[in-house]
């Protein structure tokens, strides 16, 4: 059996119906595992689980449309999930926001509330729904997607990086608490990936060049580049890997 075979998981995969949450679920399927596709547009979910559908074959996808800042919707979605696969394996906590760009003195109340609540709290919530099955199988895999912006200072990002940071640190608490019923959880956290998320970073040529002036590997990263190690952490190749934070940003934090 390869060490990166997902047959017979069941992978939750929020923010999934583009960017890296898609390609993690396009990876994921392609590896054997049944994902269940989650944004807020039903629409856009819809065309990615079908397709996924159409390559992997009948019944490899669902889609749960859900708002990640509603309690209520992250608890429909794990119930949509088991009702479908009968189990979570895996949970991936991909979406969030970011509302505001700017210096942190001109950050409204609402805007930073809505950061916090979607990039830290939503995946405290999901983590708690899910965690008790996982527990009781004494098997599971929670991946948190972060970014390399929790490990710096940003003038106009700072909300943004404050939340980032959290979550490097939820995964630690999460990995001490749940470790001894064999639960891993870890973070990935990209730098500058080709997503609609990333597009004013990217789109412009001249621009594109100064933010990648400085990495190592002189070039931007691919959601499937992210994909890769997604892959990784639910596998049996990650199986004793848990509490870390994986930096995949072509080098751009040792330069």
């Amino acid at each position: 059996m390869s060490m990166f075979d997902l047959s017979g998981q069941v992978a939750v995969i929020t923010g999934s119906s583009r960017g890296i949450g898609k390609a993690i679920a396009e990876q994921f399927a392609e590896h054997g595992a049944k994902v269940v596709i989650s944004s807020r547009k039903a629409g856009p979910c819809d065309e990615v689980a079908s397709a996924l559908n159409q390559a992997h074959g009948k019944g490899t996808a669902i889609a749960v449309p859900a708002n990640i800042s509603s309690k209520e919707d992250l608890q429909r979605l794990v119930d949509g999930a088991r009702k479908a696969f009968g189990k979570i394996t895996t949970l991936v906590c991909n979406a969030a926001s970011n509302p505001f760009f700017g210096p942190m003195s001109a950050l409204p109340d609402d805007a930073f509330h809505k950061i916090l609540q979607n990039n830290i709290i939503s995946n405290h919530w999901l983590i708690q729904m899910v965690a008790p099955e996982m527990a009781e199988r004494k098997d599971g895999a929670i991946v948190i997607i972060s970014s390399i912006g929790g490990l710096k200072g940003n003038a106009v990002l700072g909300a943004y990086n404050i939340s980032k940071a959290a979550d490097f640190q939820l995964a630690r608490n999460l990995a001490v608490e749940l470790g001894p019923s064999n639960i891993r959880v870890n973070c990935i956290a990209p730098g500058l990936i080709r997503t609609d998320f990333a597009r004013a970073l990217w789109e412009d040529p001249e621009i594109l060049k100064r933010s990648t002036a400085n990495a190592p590997l002189r070039r931007i990263g691919e959601p499937e580049e992210i994909a890769g190690c997604a892959v990784y952490l639910a596998s049996p190749a990650g199986r004793f890997a848990t509490g870390q934070m994986f930096v995949i940003d072509g080098g751009v934090t040792i330069a």
